[in-house]
């Protein structure tokens, strides 16, 4: 099984990566856990070049959600909503809509923020364009504020409920994948 994790953050040093690598070292050792790094070279979506051959970036991206079991995506808020550059690959991901690779993907969307109120519109907005698209989407959030103060040396969590936070969300979605995996297993036997 893999999990896809997709940070909304461009920016090195991001506090969204952050909390993906941490969720990452959550996840049972029979999980694989990859790391979505293109998504700033994802053009600005057209609908005049969504069709064959697309932009390799556009390509990589559509082939690493198709790979992957279900996609983990920490978001930061801007202006009260997800980041653009992350908006744009769900709607690259989402089209054409016939084939989407989002169709049935489970998906689970957490964040940071350096705000006090821990990217809460992001993660709605996120998951509401993410189930538009046909995903699969766990209804929880995690909103991390003040992410600046909230990791330690270690990269971990430092406050202990958001750790079970966060680990409850990460196994919700490795299971929820082992359920979608199971289902498929029965019906093509």
């Amino acid at each position: 099984m893999r999990i896809l994790g997709i940070s909304g953050s461009l920016r090195s040093g991001s506090h969204n990566s952050r909390l993906l690598a941490a969720a990452a070292t959550l996840l049972p050792a029979d999980v694989e856990y990859v790391r979505f790094d293109g998504l700033k070279a994802v053009p600005p979506f057209d609908e005049d070049d969504e069709q064959e051959p697309v932009d390799p970036a556009v390509a990589a991206l559509r082939e690493q959600i198709a790979a992957a079991g279900g996609l983990l995506i920490a978001t930061p808020e801007y202006n009260h909503s997800m980041p653009g550059q992350l908006k744009n690959a769900i709607d690259w991901a989402s089209r054409p809509f016939d084939s989407t690779v989002l169709r049935n993907k489970n998906a689970a969307v957490i964040g940071a923020s350096t705000s006090m109120f821990g990217a809460v519109w992001a993660q709605a907005e996120a998951r509401k364009v993410l189930a538009a698209a046909g995903a699969r989407v766990i209804d929880r959030e995690l909103p991390l504020p003040y992410a600046e103060e909230n990791f330690d040396e270690a990269g971990r969590l430092s406050d202990p409920a958001l750790e079970a936070t966060l680990a409850a969300i990460v196994s919700e979605l490795v299971e929820q994948v082992r359920r979608s995996s199971a289902g498929r297993a029965d019906v093509a036997a």
